[in-house]
């Protein structure tokens, strides 16, 4: 119970299941929020139903997350002297000319003095560097081919030894998100 305890400290959403032979403990499972508690001798059929149960909820509990997360996640820029929030998932594609970056979401264009790569490294798997100039989300893809990638505001290039990586992180992120067929 004292392991369970710090386990549960450190991690709030652990799914914690006791296997044991001693029933006099199952109430003080609850106190540390177990998701089941096995008493020995058990068949196997209990053991494969529990553990199927708590897969499905650890999946569910990942996916509620993943998705909080991507509604919550944002970048801080300077663009004209004002500070911005820009929330990722609000971008669509961003561009580089000489050293500002350009970030096209869905409702403006904005521009400010930074490195293309930055953005890059803070915006995670779902966005994709097709070309030195250009990050794209996969998320607002419409179509591509092996020169241009369209999005449903505006384009962008691939450069050709891109390509197969490009249609390669497409893919697993239409996966990932449960998309396509």
């Amino acid at each position: 119970m004292e392991a369970a305890k710090e386990l549960r400290k450190k991690n709030k959403k652990l799914i914690l299941i006791f296997v044991t032979a001693l029933e006099e403990c199952v109430f003080q499972a609850f106190d540390v929020g177990a998701f089941h508690y096995l008493v020995k001798p058990f068949s196997d059929e209990k053991f494969t139903s529990v553990f199927q149960k708590a897969a499905k909820q650890y999946k569910e509990l990942e996916e509620k997350d993943k998705t909080v997360e991507d509604h919550e996640r944002y970048l801080m820029i300077t663009s004209k002297g004002i500070h911005r929030k820009v929330l990722m998932e609000d971008i669509i594609f961003a561009e580089v000319f000489n050293r500002k970056v350009v970030i096209h979401t869905k409702q403006e264009e904005i521009e400010y003095y930074g490195k293309l790569s930055d953005l890059e490294n803070k915006a995670g798997e779902d966005f994709f560097r097709t070309h030195r100039a250009y990050l794209v989300h996969f998320k607002y893809v419409v179509k591509y081919d092996a020169s241009t990638v369209w999005l449903k505001k505006g384009e962008a290039l691939i450069a050709k030894p891109k390509y197969p990586a490009f249609v390669q992180s497409y893919l697993q992120y239409n996966r990932r998100k449960g998309r396509g067929l």
